[in-house]
């Protein structure tokens, strides 16, 4: 390679999402935990690895084989190559995974109007795609929002529209408003973004009225609800709600969900419900499921049939639905959640400087903490090299100069012991740092 002269690309030559700022802050995140493994980190929301402690792949495997040629009626090594080779780009487990929606959320979904997706994230990158079609379209989200949405939009060239959260979830003043300012300027909402359930970052929750206030919304300002299940499944027994899904009567809702949670993350299985109809020259109508499907093709062409028997095979085992596995789960989650929030009250009984706060969501995996001082990665940097504490910086949830005197912690990856450690060293470091 030597005598060789490397050319080099001019920044301002690339699309600017490289340097935006959710794949950013994203790779900030990572660099600085790998920096500091032994550091207590409330950052990344990832499933606990409990959860999957003793997933047996090969069992899951040949359960979902076996459903292939018992019930799908395929010949056996036609059931195999299912495994090996490219497969559907709308998915090999629709039915299995319309019929566990319809068991343990109350959703109605024909297997056609799914596609199973690698991630949720890809399932919110074909949506965008396919619904955003020229600069008039705005998709609001609600602030703060999950960086997957927002750095998706980014990425294709839309616009978000930032419309703020409450402890109630979604302020739909300020959605009906944002709707009739974008007629105004010959514009118009196209799609509202929602996680309806302990959302990321902002851990809150809408009640049963907001949600049913949305969706007449929906109807009546003309524009599709996107609606992100990740959390849903870690409400309390008896403090369930129907997801905005279920509810839906106009087909105004396309729902976005992730296996990442309640099977485990490595599988990258997501999927989207996208039953609204599609007009076609001919008169006839096919689902927008089946573009998505088409998009998909130039995306990652099928997610991994592997993957998807795996999920399958999960599924079967237990009937078809995942209540029983999720709810230990959930109950876990809400353990670490109830462990780090006495944590806290414990450091604030033991004094901390004025001007910190925190809320106090029934389920999920995030708790929001306001301080008097800028939350930047400097501190972040100060937090993680002299205390042995990660947390997340809010102001990336955020569109514009919000959230800077703000951080996430998430306590879904960790033991009790290491919540009251880290929740200490939190404490000392707020107290040396996070004076006003």
């Amino acid at each position: 390679m030597s005598g060789l002269r490397a050319f080099d690309l001019d920044p301002a030559d690339l699309h600017p999402s490289l340097d935006g700022p959710a794949p950013v802050a994203v790779g900030f995140l990572n660099e600085i935990m790998a920096r500091h493994p032994r550091a207590v980190s409330f950052a990344p929301g990832a499933p606990h690895p409990r959860s999957y402690a003793d997933l047996d792949l090969g069992r899951h495997l040949q359960r979902f084989l076996t459903h292939a040629v018992q019930d799908l009626g395929h010949p056996p090594d036609a059931a195999r190559r299912l495994l090996y080779e490219y497969g559907p780009s709308r998915g090999l487990i629709n039915h299995l995974v319309a019929d566990a929606l319809h068991r343990d959320h109350g959703i109605r979904a024909d297997p056609e109007a799914l596609v199973i997706t690698v991630g949720a994230q890809e399932a919110l990158l074909l949506v965008l795609r396919a619904l955003f079609r020229s600069a008039t379209d705005v998709l609001a989200v609600a602030e703060p929002c999950f960086v997957g949405v927002t750095g998706a939009a980014h990425l294709l060239g839309i616009g978000p529209q930032a419309v703020p959260e409450t402890d109630r979830g979604l302020d739909l003043d300020a959605l009906l408003a944002a709707c009739r300012a974008a007629r105004r300027t010959g514009r118009r909402v196209r799609a509202c973004y929602v996680a309806p359930d302990f959302s990321n970052p902002g851990g809150n929750r809408m009640d049963l009225d907001a949600r049913l206030r949305l969706l007449r919304l929906a109807a009546e300002e003309e524009f599709l609800v996107l609606e992100d299940n990740a959390y849903g499944f870690t409400a309390a027994p008896g403090r369930e709600l129907p997801p905005l899904k279920a509810l839906d009567t106009e087909a105004r809702v396309v729902h976005i969900g992730t296996f990442a949670k309640v099977c485990f993350p490595g599988a990258r299985v997501g999927y989207v419900v996208a039953d609204q109809r599609v007009r076609t020259p001919d008169g006839s109508a096919t689902p927008l499921a089946a573009g998505l499907a088409r998009l998909k093709t130039m995306v990652s062409v099928n997610t991994s049939p592997v993957c998807q028997a795996v999920i399958g095979g999960m599924l079967l085992e237990h009937g078809g639905s995942l209540a029983g596995p999720v709810g230990r789960r959930a109950a876990l989650y809400r353990r670490n959640l109830a462990h780090l929030l006495d944590a806290l009250d414990r450091q604030a009984a033991e004094g901390l400087p004025p001007g910190i706060s925190w809320n106090r969501p029934e389920a999920g995996f995030f708790v929001r903490v306001a301080l008097p001082v800028r939350a930047d990665e400097a501190l972040l940097r100060v937090s993680a090299s002299r205390y042995g504490v990660l947390w997340t910086p809010m102001a990336p949830f955020y569109l514009g100069d919000g959230g800077d005197r703000a951080l996430r912690l998430s306590c879904s990856y960790l033991e009790p012991e290491r919540i009251e450690i880290g929740a200490a060293r939190l404490g000392a470091f707020l107290r040396a740092e996070a004076r006003p």
